[in-house]
């Protein structure tokens, strides 16, 4: 079953949004940076395009000291959807 969760790093003032697998592998990863959560990384595993950044590694199950915020597809999708869009301008 995919899952989708958000976490929050304090040194980066960065939002991390992830949709995982269930290999417990990222498959999609979106990071928001500072007050105005400027997107930075809008990735897919699958991806090619490194402008779009890289998803995180290993698995989620051997991450330590994070603290997932459960989210709903249709939220994560949204997130997912406004960063990649506002990140292809930022390329054109």
């Amino acid at each position: 079953m995919t899952t989708f969760f958000r976490s929050y790093w304090d040194e980066g003032d960065t939002w991390f949004y992830f949709e995982v697998g269930d290999d417990a592998w990222v498959s999609r990863q979106v990071e928001l940076q500072g007050p105005e959560l400027r997107p930075v990384v809008a990735a897919r595993a699958s991806d090619s395009d490194v402008r779009y950044g890289m998803t995180a590694e290993p698995p989620v199950t051997e991450w330590e000291g994070h603290v997932p915020e459960p989210l709903t597809a249709e939220e994560f999708e949204r997130v997912w959807v406004a960063a990649r869009r506002r990140i292809t301008a930022r390329l054109h």
